[in-house]
């Protein structure tokens, strides 16, 4: 079984210091109303050819001070109850760790747990007050490959501000002359308002059932064959048609499990941006729903279009809002759900999504793109994360379901037909 080592561990420095007219970053109310759990990405890597263990981890240390000038509330600490970042430049955790097994071992296995070994251990999905909103892991393998995990607290950015540090980071390290373009000014678009439902928590509330997760991969020529199977919908997209997919062969397993159909609601989230600038670093989602109350609704062709014609309507809804009135909107969406899920009539789905982010492409340090970028099992119940594959044409789905309900849609010939299991989780 393999093991780790922690070799080295340190608090990585901003390049130059937050200037103290900046030292209060305020949290806005879409970071207010997440939990401050850490939310974790690591990219794997073959043994670089010109670097040593000692020049990759300076390279990544030097360019992760340089970038964090330009994302120093990283770097600082949660305070008072949550409501801002003290930008005190204490610093990143950093470990150098060594691990005693080939990649191989990580990229074969048939459980993800075995991947919770290139995070500091008990991190993800943890709480990120009283530490670093950031906590870097650089892992060893005997093979001489690597692993660069990174847990950045979910209180104060979104998957899209994930994807794009670690994209800036990157670059950072391979171009010296490199400036990120980052404003953290999310507070002055959404102020903070009474009232907001913790809609997290509704997710997070003690399980009695026992929760397993699965991953599966859509490849480009299959999503392809998905979409054209798709009638009186107009251009699906991959991750429209692959979710409706999943919730299909979900609801079936959850039919068959308790011998009746149980309506169900999946809640997605639509990226803000460009509503509000691109480079603005915080929370910045709205969250929709969808439902199916019938078996015939929760047919592929059915579904899709369902899914496309409200993301379209909040979109239009959005486009034609004021920049004040988009967190009384926001709310209004959340408050809605939030009370459908308190009545129990539905199975509730949590899908997320960071599919098209280029995270492959755009995560080259100066040895290349990675060759696997992997996650840890997901702690929320009946939930979806969608993300690239190598090839960033397909898609890796992430399912978690009760271990019941796992058992039957691991099964489905219809999900088979286009998604091939990758690894799998328990918890």
């Amino acid at each position: 079984m393999a093991s780790s080592k922690i070799l080295s561990r340190k608090m990585i420095k901003l390049l130059s210091p937050t200037p103290s007219s900046l030292r209060q970053h305020k949290l806005s109310f879409m970071d207010c109303i997440n939990l401050p759990q850490y939310s974790p990405a690591a990219f794997l890597y073959p043994k670089p050819k010109n670097h040593t263990k000692t020049q990759i981890s300076q390279i990544l240390e030097n360019s992760l001070s340089k970038v964090l000038s330009s994302y120093y509330p990283f770097a600082g600490r949660i305070k008072d109850n949550n409501t801002y970042v003290d930008c005190d430049n204490t610093g990143v955790e950093y470990l150098n760790v060594k691990i005693n097994c080939s990649m191989s071992e990580i990229l074969n296995s048939p459980s993800n747990d075995v991947s919770d070994i290139v995070f500091q251990q008990d991190l993800p999905w943890c709480s990120s007050l009283n530490r670093s909103p950031l906590v870097v892991q650089l892992s060893h393998f005997d093979c001489g490959g690597v692993a660069i995990s990174v847990c950045l607290s979910h209180k104060i950015v979104d998957g899209y501000c994930v994807a794009k540090f670690i994209s800036d980071w990157a670059t950072t390290a391979r171009h010296v002359d490199f400036k990120p373009s980052t404003k953290f000014n999310a507070s002055t678009f959404f102020p903070i308002m009474e009232g907001a439902p913790n809609i997290m928590s509704i997710n997070t509330s003690p399980q009695s059932q026992r929760y397993v997760s699965r991953t599966y991969n859509f490849s480009s020529s299959n999503l392809e064959r998905l979409k054209k199977s798709i009638t009186g919908v107009q251009n699906p997209t991959r991750v429209e048609v692959a979710t409706s997919l999943i919730h299909k062969c979900g609801a079936i397993a959850s039919m068959k499990n308790l011998g009746s159909f149980k309506p169900s609601l999946i809640s997605q989230v639509i990226n803000l941006r460009p509503l509000i600038p691109l480079d603005t670093i915080g929370n910045a989602t709205c969250i929709y729903s969808t439902i199916a109350t019938t078996e015939n609704e929760i047919e592929l062709s059915n579904y899709v279009a369902q899914i496309q014609k409200v993301k379209q309507q909040v979109r239009n809804e959005l486009k034609n809002l004021d920049t004040d009135q988009i967190v009384p909107y926001t709310l209004g969406k959340m408050k809605g759900i939030v009370d459908m899920m308190e009545k129990d009539i539905f199975d509730i789905y949590l899908s997320t999504s960071v599919f098209n982010f280029g995270l492959y492409s755009k995560t080259n340090f100066g040895w290349g793109k990675p060759i696997k970028i992997i996650n840890t099992k997901y702690p929320m119940k009946k939930s979806i994360m969608l993300f690239d594959d190598p090839s960033e044409e397909g898609i890796d789905a992430q399912i978690t379901l009760t271990e019941d309900e796992m058992s039957i849609f691991q099964e489905d010939k219809e999900l088979l037909e286009f998604a091939s299991p990758v690894v799998q989780s328990t918890k």
